[in-house]
């Protein structure tokens, strides 16, 4: 067992967390009621923090984040099957312990449920396509230009903000961080399950697209075709 890996992933997925609920009640509180301007301070937040931790914990485990993005890995053989669940589980412990972080930086109190309804098919579509996307772009990105990868991802989830009607959670760890939180990014425990469903979907979508536009080439293939 890589505990290093594992410290790694769930470390990141706590500071990632603790930069989308932090930056979610920061905003909130300085928009004064303008919802537009704290979703602009969310994404653009989320977005930088991204960028950040993937230059930082990439060569340590991958700086995966995500439960998803780890299966996805593990499908396409980026990831030994057997380290999956440990990962899984590192970035569900991180991504609670980011959420208390948060709690305890604007002093709310350490876990409250969330209230905040986030269901129905088109907020459901939105995370299969915020997911698809996300992946699609992790495999492509990280086949032609590797170094590329952390703008990449950090980019796109923060368009994903404002494109999806979901606001792209895109993460089951996080989504579930979420449902602790009754402030600007948080999710009814209710909701959580169909949205963690709609990006389990979104995923192995995007493996068999990716599998489809791009087969893995062997060693003598030409490009003449």
């Amino acid at each position: 067992m890589n505990y290093r890996a594992l410290s790694a992933e769930l470390i990141g997925t706590a500071m990632l967390v603790a930069g989308v609920v932090g930056s979610g009640i920061m905003g909130e509180r300085l928009a004064e009621g303008n919802v537009a301007i704290a979703l602009l301070a969310n994404s653009t937040a989320t977005a930088f923090l991204l960028f950040g931790l993937i230059h930082l914990m990439g060569p340590i485990s991958g700086a995966q984040f995500n439960p998803v993005v780890s299966l996805s890995a593990a499908i396409v053989g980026e990831l030994p099957w057997r380290r999956l669940l440990p990962f899984v589980m590192a970035q569900i412990v991180g991504g609670v312990l980011g959420t208390l972080i948060a709690h305890g930086m604007f002093d709310h109190a350490a876990f409250v449920w969330s209230e905040r309804v986030r269901t129905g098919p088109a907020q459901w579509l939105a995370e299969v396509m915020a997911t698809f996307g996300l992946i699609l772009t992790i495999l492509g990105v990280s086949r032609s230009r590797p170094e590329a990868v952390p703008l990449a991802v950090a980019l796109y989830i923060g368009a994903a903000y404002w494109f999806t009607a979901s606001t792209s959670f895109a993460n089951p760890a996080v989504t579930i961080a979420r449902t602790l939180t009754d402030t600007f990014s948080g999710i009814r425990p209710a909701d959580a399950p169909a949205f963690i469903a709609a990006q389990v979907v979104g995923a192995l979508l995007a493996v068999g697209a990716w599998r489809w536009i791009a087969p893995a080439r062997s060693p003598k293939a030409g490009d003449s075709a």
